[in-house]
């Protein structure tokens, strides 16, 4: 093939579905193109692979899953009701038999942090991931009753191989990049990116660097509306941008962002997934949250798109941030910036001290997750969708903004 330019075709979605159909298409991870890149370069390499594979695992609070239990005899109208699964609240205001349930929601009865700090055993997270383990669930509804649902009670269990429809539809994963939180206070406190300790006494992050999506893709070339994806162990698709979507974030040379900057909405086929890969946490002192796994297949169409591929972690910088005082009251401050083979090393400076680390989410879990894709790829199982939309970036990405508030003047 003759020698391109950077932003040059190579090669076609539906060239490389071809090959992957004949079992030709050359697939290596995240990880495996940087090596690649360093002994070939990237226009040698770019015409040699087809296919970069992507991966993550952690937390991700804005998941949730919706289903349909199916009508019961009599029928009853769950919508404008109340419904627990397992004791946790779930969503009912859709329709008759039609539910959502939240990764962070809790039960009633779960003291939160009025006992500080609390524990949060169980929660929403932990109900989608027994529906996909097969768990049988506990389903209690309350309605009103209505001429054509006059039922009023309903204590039953369900089980995923039984419902309609099961679906985990997530409005904010894989975000591109995010914080390295310490804290600077003299007391211990809790967070969405776990336990800081006082006075510098540790630092988490969030992110697998080098295999995450959104950092092999910073300006989403190859994803958007449409793109089908690895998700939870099956098969998913991007159906919008997440919310909180701001590629507007400050980006090094190389395109990368430095802080959390874009965001994915996504759906699939919860009967399709794995609770090794959809698995609730607990949060101490914060709440529940989600750990889903995701996975997505970058087309090397160009030179452009695999230099972005071999992206290392000493590429890669995040913000460190005191999250208890900057983050909580919402301060542009920053403390400064370490690049994720820094952080991954076990231990950064901040402020002239020596700082351990600790990640939240699993490189091993993401690595696994690149490898298992680049497999159902290499044997023809997996084939690539062209995207039907972009998603927002440059001036056409609306920037995110805090809440202006209003308040509320009550009528004399």
């Amino acid at each position: 093939m003759a020698k391109t330019t950077s932003g040059e075709g190579i090669r076609t979605i539906e060239e490389i579905n071809e090959k992957i159909k004949s079992g030709k298409a050359v697939v290596v991870t995240a990880e495996e193109i940087i090596e690649i890149v360093k002994k070939k370069g990237t226009a040698a390499a770019a015409r040699e692979v087809d296919v970069v594979t992507t991966g993550t695992f952690g937390p991700m609070c804005s998941s949730g899953a919706y289903f349909n239990f199916g009508h019961t005899r009599p029928k009853i109208k769950a919508g404008g009701g109340k419904a627990y699964l397992n004791g946790v609240p779930a969503y009912a205001g859709w329709a008759a038999v039609d539910l959502y349930v939240g990764a962070t929601a809790s039960p009633d009865d779960d003291p939160r942090n009025k006992i500080h700090p609390g524990e949060f055993a169980y929660g929403g997270a932990h109900v989608i991931e027994d529906l996909v383990a097969g768990k049988d669930v506990r389903l209690q509804v309350e309605a009103y009753g209505t001429d054509c649902y006059p039922r009023k009670h309903l204590d039953s269990l369900i089980n995923i191989k039984d419902l309609n429809e099961a679906v985990l539809f997530n409005s904010r994963n894989a975000y591109q990049n995010y914080n390295v939180a310490v804290n600077l206070s003299d007391k211990t406190i809790y967070t969405y990116l776990g336990t800081l300790k006082p006075k510098l006494g540790n630092a988490n992050y969030c992110s697998a660097g080098q295999l995450s999506p959104l950092l092999n893709d910073p300006y989403y070339k190859t994803l958007g509306i449409g793109t089908r994806i690895w998700l939870g162990g099956g098969i998913g698709y991007i159906v919008w941008q997440g919310t909180q979507h701001n590629p507007h974030a400050p980006r090094l040379a190389n395109g990368v962002t430095k802080r959390p900057a874009g965001t994915l909405a996504l759906i699939g086929d919860l009967k399709q997934m794995s609770p090794k890969w959809i698995k609730g946490v607990s949060f101490v002192g914060y709440g529940v949250s989600l750990n889903v796994g995701i996975g997505i297949p970058i087309p090397i169409l160009n030179e452009e798109i695999l230099k972005h591929t071999a992206i290392a972690d000493e590429d890669i910088v995040a913000a460190v941030v005191d999250y208890s005082d900057a983050y909580p009251n919402g301060k542009p401050e920053v403390l400064g910036e370490v690049n994720y083979k820094q952080v991954k090393s076990g231990e950064i400076e901040v402020k002239g001290k020596k700082v351990p680390t600790a990640g939240i989410s699993s490189y091993r879990r993401a690595l696994e997750i690149a490898n298992d894709l680049k497999e159902q790829i290499k044997k023809g199982e997996f084939l690539l969708t062209q995207k039907v939309a972009d998603l927002p970036v440059g001036d056409s990405a609306p920037k995110f903004k805090p809440l202006k508030e209003r308040p509320v003047k009550e009528d004399k």
